[in-house]
């Protein structure tokens, strides 16, 4: 095993206390963690992460269950290394889903929404960590008290679906909450080895990002679609619940703006049409569906006409990201984007935030070393 991310030999220093309890209980020698991005997150890029010394999380709410045997094995040829896959929480299979996880070596299953309290104990007796992600404190009390392993606390700041708390007072607001129970993984705004230092000391025990991988060589979206995520301002995202109903940040596009002025009832016949083909792309029965609609609704406190429109932002999004359409698609994204400015590769990154956060640790204990 090597000392650098995603190199041979010795390798640069790793300060130890980027060694969290994360790591240990994953088995990733970085806390860094690529979230699990719909039509984003494939086994290219889940198993550069993990080789690079991170946790990679593959999107499986957009694969049907022939897909994502498919990319789990995929992943499987690429690394021997622990990743994770993110699952809708009331799709009709997800037990058989959790079957294949388990049969295919998956250390992880993380879920955008949280799980019942079922699913996490089926997930745990079958050994896998559980790691839903979550955006308030009284959510992530609740998680825990279902047994999960670990959360993503993430802060306003984050792309997609998000909250109103920012990053540096939900993590450590979560962290008091369920930091002797979980491990918590902060996002929201983490792009650097700065960012990773200043997460363990709010208490987190590692980072979590999605815009940053995103916007790396092994991620699938088009170039085309990444130069328009370059060149994004700080200030050029919104938060809209135009897309789907649930606050979603994604860059203020003209369709964002026409979406923004228009009322669900005229925007009620996109939402119709692309229910109806997101249940086609990934082989959703309309009973299924139904049952995904009324735990939303529970669960984010949704009205109807929100639930409706819930099924806009899966095929939005596939229609920017994967087919360039970023005239009739959105995309998500966090603010961070617009400190990016550069295309990496996964295993620079890792190395360059582990290098970045050792330095600056470093220098913290020089700083209280007596001259």
């Amino acid at each position: 095993m090597t000392d650098g991310a995603g190199g041979s030999g010795a390798g640069p220093r790793v300060h130890p206390a980027l060694t969290t309890p994360f790591c240990e209980l994953v088995g990733v020698r970085f806390p860094i963690v690529q979230t699990g991005m719909g039509w984003v997150a494939g086994p290219r890029l889940v198993a550069a992460t993990a080789e690079a010394g991170g946790l990679g999380i593959l999107a499986s709410a957009t694969m049907t269950f022939p897909e994502l045997e498919t990319a789990i094995a995929e992943v499987r040829e690429r690394t021997a290394r622990p990743f994770g896959v993110n699952m809708r929480t009331d799709v009709a299979d997800v037990g058989d889903r959790v079957a294949l996880m388990i049969e295919n070596g998956v250390r992880v299953a993380s879920f955008a929404q949280a799980p019942n309290p079922d699913l996490v104990t089926r997930c745990r007796d079958a050994g896998l960590v559980v790691m839903p992600t979550i955006g308030a404190r009284r959510h992530a009390e609740k998680v825990a008290g279902w047994g999960v392993d670990a959360v993503i606390a993430q802060g306003g700041e984050g792309g997609g679906h998000t909250g109103a708390v920012p990053t540096s007072l939900l993590t450590p607001a979560v962290v008091d909450a369920v930091g002797g129970k979980v491990a918590v993984i902060a996002a929201g705004g983490f792009f650097d080895g700065r960012g990773l230092v200043a997460a363990l000391a709010y208490g987190a025990s590692g980072i979590a990002m999605g815009t940053r991988f995103l916007l790396t060589q092994e991620s699938r979206v088009p170039d085309s679609v990444k130069q328009i995520y370059l060149g994004t301002p700080v200030t050029g995202t919104v938060v809209s619940t135009a897309v789907d109903g649930a606050p979603q940040r994604v860059i203020r596009t003209e369709l964002v703006d026409h979406l923004e002025k228009s009322s669900w009832l005229q925007n009620l016949p996109r939402a119709l049409a692309n229910a109806h083909a997101f249940r086609h792309e990934t082989d959703t029965t309309l009973v299924a569906l139904a049952k995904e609609g009324l735990a939303m609704k529970r669960g984010n406190e949704l009205s109807w006409p929100q639930v409706v429109m819930a099924a806009n932002a899966p095929m939005m999004t596939k229609a920017a990201l994967v087919d360039g359409r970023t005239d009739v698609g959105v995309l998500p994204t966090g603010q961070v984007v617009g400190e990016i400015d550069e295309l990496p590769t996964v295993a620079e990154l890792i190395g360059r935030i582990v290098s970045e956060a050792t330095a600056v640790l470093d220098r913290f204990g020089e700083a209280g070393v007596p001259g």
